[in-house]
């Protein structure tokens, strides 16, 4: 299945840099009876459109259960209702010419199809109808959670690098934002169908949902076929946890070294940041630029000096996701150059951060930074999909498509001073947590996978 990332810089970047004028036609919305929002962005260069439901429920919703359950969740949804078999889903999708999938993340889950636009009356009815009419059969969930275990096991379990990310969190973070979306390993094979049917019917309501269309479509035609299929559901009564409060502050620096089979050492630095809570909270936006600086294009800091001309890496990521509605992270991974230590790799990196928090930022690197953006500004206007992923995330998050604007001029008023105070502020020891992957000699018969540190945001 195709995976689809917003998680980490570049995905946020694109968030927080996406203008409401993405398109040229005007964005629609509307609240239906039952309470679902509909979200259509009219984008007429060719007749084809995507649509996509999104749940506000995900992994940082699972408090006081099992974890993995939005995620088993999703795969039992492709499993038919009472009407439409297991597979037929997909089989009328594919008739249409078109494609479906969905993802589970730690603040949604969400259902998609990317199809001609005179199918998505069709496609309203047979989501409108999952969404109300599931069938949880004991049998097929067993078989489904096998599935689920192997690809755990494919994903996390055999991959150094995600064993190294997942404790990172784990070690970070003492509530649910610790927890893995696809689940702990332990977990998963207890999910049964009442705890499944019981997340079901918390979660699953038109008044937790939103329907966000993109694409060359008549919105008052859009507006209408969701009124005459999701529009018929009842809206209902959606429980949700309230999540335990993470302590204000780590007690004090934390280290940790994993032993694995594994071809290269990897380091991990994560600090506990604050998220986006508030369209004028200043700190996220100059986190934001602060990652942009150190790893947002090849000019940026971290991979010009630590990579290029110091060759002391072979490659560095930073990873900061402020629209998360769980606690976050801003990460910077990296793996030492042939001949380098992982110490050698982290005492460069914090050369380089002290050398940002004692000089700033010239203005130069800042007008590349900005660039950069409106870069993604332009690449967004050509990707339907993308544009309906920034504003079901905008929407999932409390914050509104409408926010866009208003989020992309706070971006662009960061200035050098901004991102100095928010590097003293919170890239700070008291704050962090180091993983270290020592390799093992990898076994001969189990050859090792490709590695991937951008870690979990969304599963399939």
């Amino acid at each position: 299945m195709k995976a689809i990332q917003l998680s980490g810089f570049s995905g946020a970047l694109l968030l927080l840099a996406a203008s409401a004028g993405a398109a040229e036609a005007p964005t629609v919305e509307a609240v239906l009876d039952n309470g679902m929002k509909v979200v259509i962005r009219p984008d007429d260069r060719a007749p084809v459109a995507v649509s996509q439901v999104w749940y506000r429920v995900g992994g940082i919703d699972e408090i006081g259960t099992l974890t993995g359950i939005s995620h088993a969740l999703e795969h039992i949804m492709f499993k038919g209702t009472r009407s439409v078999g297991p597979g037929e889903f997909a089989r009328r999708v594919a008739a249409r010419g078109g494609q479906d999938n969905a993802f589970t993340n730690r603040d949604y889950t969400a259902y998609y199809q990317q199809i001609g636009s005179a199918a998505l009356p069709e496609m309203f009815r047979l989501e409108a109808d999952r969404m109300a009419n599931l069938v949880i059969d004991a049998d097929t969930l067993k078989n489904e959670l096998e599935v689920i275990r192997e690809e755990r096991r494919m994903r996390t379990d055999d991959s150094p690098a995600a064993v190294l990310m997942e404790k990172v969190r784990a070690t970070a973070f003492k509530g649910p934002a610790r927890q893995p979306v696809i689940g702990w390993a332990d977990d998963i094979p207890r999910i049964d169908r009442g705890v499944l049917n019981d997340w079901y019917q918390r979660f699953y309501a038109p008044n937790n949902a939103t329907l966000v269309v993109v694409g060359g479509v008549d919105p008052a035609q859009v507006l209408a076929a969701a009124r005459d299929t999701f529009g018929k559901l009842p809206r209902r009564d959606v429980r949700r946890p309230e999540a335990p409060v993470e302590p204000p502050m780590q007690d004090g620096p934390h280290r940790f070294v994993v032993e694995q089979p594994s071809q290269l050492p990897y380091l991990v630095m994560a600090w506990r940041v604050p998220k986006l809570n508030k369209l004028d909270d200043a700190d996220p936006y100059a986190l934001s630029m602060l990652a942009a600086t150190l790893d947002g294009i090849d000019a940026s800091r971290l991979p010009k000096r630590v990579v290029r001309e110091a060759r002391i890496a072979d490659s560095i990521n930073v990873d900061y996701n402020p629209a998360s509605r769980g606690d976050t992270l801003f990460t910077i991974t990296a793996v030492p150059a042939a001949g380098k230590t992982v110490a050698e790799v982290e005492k460069a990196i914090r050369t380089e951060l002290t050398r940002l928090a004692r000089d700033g930022v010239s203005q130069d690197e800042l007008k590349r930074i900005r660039r950069q953006m409106m870069a993604s500004r332009i690449y967004q206007r050509d990707s339907q999909f993308a544009q309906a992923m920034n504003i079901g995330v905008l929407e999932t998050r409390g914050f509104g498509w409408k926010a866009e604007d208003e989020m992309d001029a706070r971006l662009n008023k960061v200035t050098s001073a901004d991102i100095q105070r928010v590097a003293h502020a919170w890239l700070r020891d008291s704050a962090l947590t180091v993983g270290v992957l020592k390799p093992l000699p990898p076994d001969p018969k189990h050859p090792l996978p490709a590695q991937n540190l951008k870690g979990d945001g969304n599963v399939h």
